[in-house]
């Protein structure tokens, strides 16, 4: 070995000498005169630094619009390019500037690529094959930079590498500026993203082609946006016309308008800036670009006037450019509302349905002290009495209603309309607890190669009132945190509630947009609990609150020994009368 290692000094030696050669004058190392084994080897060193060709990029079109705050203030799924929607067998490419906030440094603020079926957002049947963010971490935040259930970390690359610490690393400032980014559909036998810019290239390369997730199998389409988060995008090209068409840099006009979250009713007394004020418009402009406007940029006007009681018709203008110039055509939209008398009281005039709940508490939620059930105020019947003296049952949608303290006994329930306050009471117990059993005893297969959605366990009805507990070692193939169990709330016919996961995440009708849905996990360390998750011994309850929700909790005693929870309070749009739950893994398997 020492022999070799000195050849090995030699011959460097010797190389470096006649590459030194090379600078005086009449050296051969690289004249045409040369040998040609030394030519050869130049020219290989020299390709082997120039920079990589960029990719030519065939197609493009101009494509100019904006979206997320450009005060930075743009929160997680709140800000949206268009669709552009990508045919099997082709690219898109999209060429953007990436606006990053100077005075942020928290690394997951830049954007994300998210890739879906061919289904608007939220609409019946819209699938998501996963989110890809720009940045890529260490080990331990790895799989923070992409999620979902068709995304695959082991196939990403970067070259720019992030290390946070509390959530913080000044490299994320090096992801701004002009991007470009590639989903490439063209193999047969795979599928790749590419997002680079002049500082970073993150490269997702998967050796096989997407599923197809469309709900119509003869379609193969897949839709592509952009999300950013902490920042703002001005996109500039796209070589495929999003839905909505191209948007051109010339000035754009309105076309039209439609009005958002106009109130119902109004006090009298009230005037017109304090009614229109949480008002917003999306406005239409040329080429199919819209915006959303405040009411500070709108002027409105209602009739008949506010003095009166009655129905208004509320009357708005914009009269702006897609750049905020004053337009030659305002555009006008109107809407309704009505002019009430103030509610001095109100008074329950008939008992809600149900006023039994249940709730459980296992090691996952042990520790809350502030726990709390929805109100369910089905059956509820509340009359008002007006400043003229006038009484009116109020529709149940236009009242608010206190949380339930999850604590045994009688709870009371605070009901307002306005200012006026009534009261109705509820019992509140502990849920009795009792252990259901699968009828196999091994769910996937034994090599962890088992594929979404395609194994359940049996299905455990739930009834009003009851948990149900079942146990069982989970195996994981370590691939991604989402290769774990998974908990399906549907009904006997199999139609779904909610999907919820082992490492915090779910979906479904009674998930999303689920404002009282608390949900939480104690995992840390994503790859230490990953880890600890091939062979961890889990306990899933599942509660039938009887108030139209559900909770489910998970306990999980990992191989180092070390205990995990899981809980998922309040998935609501449940029938208590038809609650089931099933089991379900995706990467690994189950032995109960």
């Amino acid at each position: 070995m020492r022999i070799l290692r000195k050849l090995v000094y030699v011959c460097c030696s010797i190389t470096l000498g006649l590459m030194a050669l090379s600078s005086c004058e009449g050296g051969e190392l690289y004249d045409v005169n040369a040998p040609d084994w030394i030519s050869e080897k130049v020219d290989s060193i020299a390709d082997s630094k120039k920079e990589p060709e960029e990719e030519v990029l065939e197609g493009m079109q101009e494509d100019v619009y904006s979206f997320g705050n450009t005060d930075y203030t743009s929160g997680f799924w709140t800000a949206f390019s268009k669709y552009y929607v990508v045919p099997d067998g082709q690219k898109w490419h999209g060429v953007f500037n990436l606006n990053i906030n100077p005075a942020d440094n928290t690394y997951y603020k830049n954007f994300a690529l998210v890739i879906t079926n061919d289904t608007d957002r939220g609409g019946e049947g819209y699938t998501e094959y996963g989110a890809y963010r720009f940045d890529t971490t260490n080990d331990t935040l790895a799989y923070n930079s992409q999620w979902g259930s068709h995304l695959f970390f082991k196939y990403t690359s970067s070259t720019l590498m992030l290390s946070p610490v509390d959530n913080l690393d000044e490299t994320v400032q090096k992801l701004g500026g002009k991007v470009t980014l590639t989903v490439d559909r063209t193999s047969e036998n795979a599928f790749s993203i590419k997002i680079q810019n002049a500082s970073a290239t993150k490269t997702y390369k998967q050796p096989y082609k997407l599923p197809n997730l469309n709900i119509d199998k003869s379609n193969t389409n897949i839709r592509c946006f952009l999300v950013p988060e902490g920042s703002y995008i001005n996109f500039l090209q796209s070589n495929i016309i999003p839905i909505g068409g191209l948007t051109s840099a010339e000035d754009k006009n309105p076309l039209s308008m439609v009005l958002q979250n106009v109130p119902d009713q109004v006090n009298a007394g009230t005037s017109l800036e304090e009614a229109v004020v949480g008002i917003t418009a999306v406005v239409s402009f040329e080429e199919g670009v819209t915006k959303t406007v405040t009411a500070e940029e709108l002027q409105f006007t209602a009739i008949p006037n506010m003095e009166e009681l009655g129905t208004k018709t509320l009357v708005a203008i914009y009269n702006k450019t897609f750049k905020g110039e004053n337009c030659n055509l305002p555009v006008v939209a109107n809407a309704t509302f009505e002019v009430v008398e103030k509610i001095v009281s109100i008074q329950v005039t008939a008992q809600p349905t149900h006023t039994q709940y249940y709730y459980y508490t296992s090691a996952a939620t042990e520790a809350m002290t502030d726990r709390t059930l929805a109100f369910l105020p089905e059956g509820l019947k509340v009359t008002a009495t007006y400043a003229d003296g006038s009484t009116q049952i109020i529709d149940n949608t236009k009242l608010s209603f206190s949380a339930i303290v999850a604590k045994a006994g009688t709870q009371t329930v605070t009901i307002t309309a306005d200012e006026a306050t009534a009261t109705v009471a509820v019992k509140v117990a502990e849920s009795t607890v009792s252990t259901v059993s699968n009828s196999a005893d091994i769910l996937g297969t034994e090599d962890n190669t088992t594929e979404w959605w395609t194994v359940f366990s049996d299905n455990f009805n739930v009834p009003t009132g009851e948990t149900k507990s079942i146990s069982f070692t989970n195996y994981t193939s370590l691939a991604n945190n989402w290769s774990n169990f998974a908990v399906v709330l549907r009904k006997a016919d199999l139609a779904e509630y909610a999907v919820v996961r082992a490492d915090n995440y779910g979906w479904g009708a009674g998930y999303d947009g689920n404002a009282s849905l608390v949900h939480n996990g104690t995992q840390g360390d994503w790859a230490t609990w990953l880890a600890d998750m091939n062979g961890a011994k889990v306990t899933v309850y599942v509660t039938n609150c009887g108030n139209g929700t559900t909770d489910i909790q998970a306990v999980m005693e990992g191989t180092s020994g070390t205990s995990y929870a899981q809980y998922y309070l309040g998935i609501n749009k449940v029938d208590m009368n038809d609650l089931n739950f099933a089991l379900t893994i995706e990467g690994g398997h189950l032995v109960f």
